[in-house]
């Protein structure tokens, strides 16, 4: 069975961020991820934690009103894209963070790949502790995005050749970008090594849209094992009225989303 992540930006919000890990566990999560962790300080974070593991970060954005979406595969951002990765990297590793998420940013053409393999490669080089890994993100919530399809990240990882990179198959964005979430799953699950999972279409509790996700555990377990599945969903009420699915599913007791 897969251990399961909330994701602390979007679940939880009922209480402070630092408050949100205690609330996790209690609620049955074996671990947590945050989009952004900056704001708190490593400490503060290692206190809030007391051991429970941190599954994913992101490295930071940017500013994110501005429109910034990080820097990795934004020409003439190198320096901006290396500080703020060595942050990143200096959080990852102090909180013990199963996988670091490289942000691409806004960005297009043969320029911005170049660029995108170049950073990528001077970042596997400058933490070889961690595993790193990349997000195919749907232009209607993330529009200009760099890294908006499955086979173009299957390529770059492809090109890069390096097992501590791997591809985050988030199943929301799976579905808006391909349509089909099951058929992205069996094209690219040998380079999956971490997922998320949201309801469709509407982002809120697990299950739906034709993506079984106890078949789900059954693929990570034999094709991933070890991945994490984090809970990256807006909750349609309070986060803890909301998680049937995460007994369903540690007890396998119901079919959800088939």
């Amino acid at each position: 069975m897969p251990r399961f992540a909330a994701n602390l930006t979007l679940l939880f919000t009922e209480v402070p961020m630092l408050d949100r890990p205690d609330w996790a566990a209690r609620c049955g999560f074996d671990g947590v991820e945050v989009l952004f962790p900056y704001e708190q300080p490593i400490a503060d974070w290692e206190r809030a934690l007391n051991g429970l593991p941190l599954a994913l970060i992101n490295t930071p954005p940017g500013d994110w009103t501005s429109g910034d979406r990080g820097f990795a595969a934004v020409p003439g951002m190198e320096l901006k894209f290396r500080e703020s990765f060595l942050r990143a990297a200096d959080y990852a590793t102090r909180l013990n963070a199963g996988r670091l998420h490289v942000m691409a940013g806004v960005a297009k053409g043969p320029q911005a790949e170049q660029c995108y393999t170049e950073n990528l490669t001077w970042a596997l080089a400058e933490a070889p502790g961690l595993t790193l890994t990349l997000e195919p993100l749907n232009p209607d919530d993330m529009p200009g995005y760099f890294l908006n399809d499955y086979d173009q990240a299957a390529r770059i990882l492809d090109d890069l050749a390096n097992p501590r990179i791997g591809l985050q198959f988030d199943l929301w964005h799976a579905a808006r970008l391909h349509g089909d979430a099951g058929l992205v799953w069996e094209d690219h699950h040998h380079h999956i090594n971490h997922v998320q999972i949201a309801g469709f279409p509407a982002r809120n509790e697990p299950g739906g849209g034709g993506f079984s996700l106890p078949d789900l555990c059954d693929r990570i377990d034999t094709q991933c094992p070890g991945t994490w599945i984090a809970a990256e969903y807006r909750p349609a009420k309070g986060t803890a009225q909301g998680l049937g699915w995460l007994t369903a599913l540690k007890s396998r007791g119901t079919l959800i989303g088939g």
